[in-house]
């Protein structure tokens, strides 16, 4: 009973036509509702007809659902030539009866209104135009020139309200432009009640930059996202970035991958970087953070993998010409194809632009690592939450994709509560900051791990040094106080303890030497004593045993005596 109800619900459920605009089906969760009107409006410059045209060609070539396209400000031929810029080929698929374009003008002073007058003769000319390539789209190019010889208020509420019925009648998909009103949403604040699905485009200039939004007003009978969206006009179309399609699901990886640093790895659980993971590596200016990124892309290369370099503060000789300096060859990576580097100024485009471009990239080159160098610059391209949310994007959509990024991040002040200026660092799954540590009159660099997800690091800074053979990481070294020592200081110390090691070294050899002469003179008194002894003893040997021999010579002596004698035995 339960399985029967849910069949009957999904196939009460709307119909959705999928338009093929990038990013658009993800918001509205599949299309535009099937069978019914769809409003599209804006400002002049929106790309509402852009939209309205890319709905009727994706349908034809992707899905293949032939499309009417009914203008009232462009001729068939200035549309023909707009949009050939952006790959469509109208004419071609006007041949093949997969698209009309109807211009229909209309001319304000050639209508006269009367009571009895409406919209009859263009029902009958769209749907003469429906019939001839059995059309299922529709798109309406725009309402405000449509209904321009209207003055009568009434009657163009009635017409706009039977234009809508006519549609869904007919039973296409349709699209229908029209401008974004002043004390309304729309022209005549109609629209966007009879519509099904009402969706506002908007141009905006802000900090002189020009940034483009898409929101869904409203979708009768679907859920759909409710955001401000940006989207970008390219050489193919229309691209929407959304953050509903951008879900927390993605799989993680427990593979792990070097840093190029062997004493980075060990301080990061001795096995380097999580594959799929963001790392953030902050720092002043001059700390090395370019050379930390470089590093590892160095040593991604040398595994055989593909490296993507995004460049916002130097040009890719620069990069390649001062990461030489420090022993890191990156052109041959470059000329094997293996890595790229792609530079431009953060005030070039809109944070929007820069994201699709860099997706647009990521997709072409399909990289395994990539580097964002620096992060911090794109604030200059927006507001400190619009960077955060551009990266929290593009963070999601590295992880949907297992790319390892690394992103490093300009701060202020040598402490790490400069380092989240922009909020990024809770983005970021591993966390590596640079320091310069100022003594005796010297500035040292120092490294340490702030945070790493899922795995053991290091609590220690170490210094870390920029040679010609790469970066190096030193051991811990702490002076006689406790404190960690590093560059002059360290050699001084380190001589000193040098010194005063080969001092005890030959003060024990010195004192080993007269131990061991007066051993050997101890060892010689023994010899000279027991030679002594030897002869003493033997003397006392003697001695005792002729004391024996008169002993026993005088009891026998006195035996024989008294048998001479006689004397009683007894």
């Amino acid at each position: 009973m339960i399985e029967e109800k849910d069949r009957t619900l999904k196939e009460k459920s709307l119909e959705k036509a999928p338009t093929g605009i990038n990013g658009l089906d993800d918001i509205t969760y599949g299309g535009l509702p099937k069978g019914r009107t769809t409003l599209v409006y804006g400002s002049a410059g929106s790309g509402k007809t852009l939209m309205a045209m890319e709905f009727l060609v994706k349908g034809a070539q992707k899905y293949g659902e032939p499309g009417v396209f009914m203008a009232f400000e462009e001729t068939a031929e200035d549309l023909a030539e707009n949009f050939a810029s952006l790959g469509f080929d109208l004419d071609g698929m006007e041949s093949r009866d997969r698209l009309l374009v109807d211009h229909v003008h209309i001319d304000k002073s050639e209508i006269e209104e009367t009571g009895e007058y409406d919209l009859e003769g263009l029902f009958i000319r769209l749907g003469l135009a429906i019939d001839s390539i059995g059309a299922k789209r529709v798109a309406l190019d725009t309402l405000e020139v449509l209904f321009s010889g209207f003055q009568n208020e009434a009657i163009l509420r009635s017409e706009l309200r039977r234009l809508f019925r006519w549609l869904k009648d007919r039973g296409v998909t349709a699209i229908v432009t029209g401008e974004r009103g002043e004390a309304s949403l729309t022209r005549y604040g109609l629209e966007e009640y009879v519509a099904d699905c009402v969706i506002l485009l908007d141009n905006r200039m802000e900090e002189q930059i020009s940034t483009r939004r898409l929101r869904i007003i409203k979708y009768r009978g679907s859920k759909h996202g409710t955001n401000e969206y940006p989207f970008l006009i390219e050489e193919d179309g229309i691209s929407v970035l959304p953050i509903t399609s951008l879900s927390l699901e993605h799989e993680v990886s427990t593979e792990r991958i070097s840093t190029g640093i062997s004493r980075l790895d060990t301080m990061l659980g001795g096995q380097g970087y999580y594959r799929g993971t963001t790392v953030l590596v902050s720092g002043t200016a001059g700390t090395g953070k370019t050379s930390f990124a470089a590093q590892f892309c160095k040593a991604a290369c040398e595994r055989g993998e593909r490296c993507l370099y995004f460049a916002f503060e130097e040009s890719p000789d620069q990069i390649t010409r001062n990461m030489k300096s420090i022993g890191i060859k990156l052109q041959p990576y470059l000329d094997s194809g293996l890595m790229q580097i792609h530079a431009s100024r953060p005030m070039a485009y809109g944070l929007e632009m820069h994201l699709m471009g860099m997706r647009k990239i990521l997709d072409t080159f399909n990289p395994d690592v990539i580097v964002i160098d620096p992060i911090t610059n794109l604030i200059s391209a927006g507001t400190e939450i619009d960077v955060k949310l551009m990266l929290t994007r593009l963070i999601d959509y590295l992880k949907l994709k297992n790319i390892t990024a690394i992103c490093t991040s300009l701060v202020q002040r040598e402490s790490t509560e400069g380092i989240n200026a922009q909020e990024i660092s809770s983005l970021m799954d591993t966390w590596i900051n640079l320091r310069f540590f100022e003594s005796n009159n010297e500035r040292n660099r120092g490294i340490s791990v702030v945070k790493a997800r899922g795995m053991a690091h290091s609590n220690q800074i170490r210094e870390y040094m920029l040679t010609n053979h790469g970066i190096e990481i030193r051991d811990v070294y702490l002076g006689p106080s406790g404190g960690l020592l590093m560059g002059s200081s360290r050699d001084i110390q380190e001589a000193k303890e040098t010194a005063e090691i080969a001092a005890q070294s030959k003060n024990a050899a010195r004192r080993k030497r007269e131990l061991e002469s007066k051993l050997k003179s101890l060892d010689a008194q023994i010899t000279a004593l027991n030679s002594e002894f030897e002869v003493q003893k033997e003397e006392l040997d003697k001695l005792s045993s002729e004391e024996a021999l008169r002993s026993n010579a005088l009891a026998k002596d006195r035996s024989e005596m008294a048998r001479i004698r006689r004397a009683d035995l007894h």
